[in-house]
């Protein structure tokens, strides 16, 4: 066996320059503009835009802040629910909590771990003020499905597509499917800044609003444009804007999406080749990507055959130097979510498969012999 301590460490995500981070972030600071609102936001905003056919999309400071834009631009108050999946990220809800709105957890499908379109009609209803499908690992939400039970109630689709940018569903991009929908950069996306996030609207009339949400509560966007002489307080809002700064760094990121999204597709085809076999033999599956689906490449698990064999897995990658990770825990198990009624079995599958999956190290830098001594590895595995 192998001396964790003479064999170099492959991390489980690595972030990196594509192009020209460092020239635009120094340009930025020539230009005397780091603040929020300046050139290389805008030049981002329109590529995003491009990219997803969103009507407007407005960088912030994370995912997190577009969802919570999402949320009171959903309308949602005390009391009024929201349907959302309990495996996800804690951001998806503490959006909409933090506007006084209760939860309805819906469990995922055991293929694609999305929310089970199915379960919809028991928990959408007249109390109802936003669905938000959270598309897992890039694979898009039945969002046709997601959009009917929305409809019925005239609740908002909010789009959690935090893993999805260039992801499509029917041909459609992820991000264009819902009302609105919430982009992450964080340092272990595809495209990253660090921290960031974007909000897109796919309802025109929702974009003055959210404007004026995103800077304060105010309508200063509109004056630095030059539409008024004067800006002044007009709703409520927060400091959502993204630095300037940031966003040269993302503007690089943004040109170098064809070479990052190959990098990803290759890393992502090996891992699936070449473990296709083990898996099968061991009863592990591999990520399932419907043919409507178009992947992103965002990130590779295995869904092994219960906690324990994935609990050694993970202990035998890190003896090998490799780290290897699981995901979310079931929220409504969560100390927050028992306080909110969630007890065991309201989310059979989601309860399931927590406890079985693990992901892999996953980023463009990440060496063919990186990768071959992470497979290798698994392969060596007897569950």
């Amino acid at each position: 066996m192998s001396d964790p301590k003479t064999v170099p460490i492959i991390p489980f995500n690595r972030p990196g320059a594509a192009g020209h981070e460092f020239a635009y972030m120094r340009r930025a600071l020539e230009q005397d503009h780091i603040s929020g609102n300046g050139r290389f936001s805008r030049e981002c905003e329109k590529i995003l835009q491009s990219e997803t056919g969103a009507a407007k999309a407005l960088l912030t400071t994370s995912c997190t802040h577009a969802l919570e834009m999402a949320a009171i631009l959903s309308g949602i108050g005390p009391g009024e629910e929201f349907v959302v999946p309990s495996f996800t990220f804690v951001s998806t809800v503490n959006a909409f909590l933090l506007r006084g709105g209760r939860p309805r957890f819906i469990d995922i499908r055991p293929d694609t771990l999305n929310l089970d379109e199915n379960l919809l009609e028991n928990l959408v209803g007249p109390a109802t003020r936003a669905v938000v499908p959270v598309h897992y690992a890039v694979v898009g939400c039945e969002m046709d499905a997601v959009a009917q039970a929305a409809a019925r109630f005239g609740a908002l689709v909010v789009e959690d597509n935090a893993h999805g940018l260039f992801g499509k569903w029917r041909s459609r991009p992820l991000g264009s499917l819902g009302d609105l929908a919430t982009l992450s950069f964080h340092e272990t996306k595809n495209i990253t800044c660090g921290e960031g996030g974007a909000l897109l609207i796919n309802r025109p009339e929702l974009a003055e609003r959210a404007e004026i949400i995103r800077e304060k509560g105010t309508d200063r966007s509109r004056f630095f444009r030059g539409e008024i002489d004067k800006y002044t307080w007009q709703d409520i809002g927060s400091s959502y804007v993204l630095s300037d700064l940031l966003a040269a760094f993302l503007l690089a990121q943004l040109e170098e999406r064809e070479r990052i999204q190959g990098a990803r597709r290759k890393i992502w085809e090996r891992y699936f080749a070449e473990l296709a076999a083990w898996a099968e033999g061991t009863g592990t599956r591999l990520p399932t990507v419907p043919a409507h689906c178009e992947s992103a490449w965002h990130l590779f698990h295995l869904l092994l055959p219960d906690e324990r064999t994935r609990d050694r897995l993970i202990a035998r990658l890190r003896q090998r130097g490799i780290h290897a990770v699981f995901h979310y825990l079931p929220l409504h198990l969560s100390p927050m979510g028992r306080k909110l009624g969630g007890k065991p079995g309201d989310c059979p599958v989601t309860e399931n498969v927590s406890g079985r999956l693990l992901r892999l190290p996953f980023y463009p830098g990440l060496e063919d012999g990186q990768q071959r001594r992470v497979i290798e590895t698994i392969l060596e595995f007897e569950p």
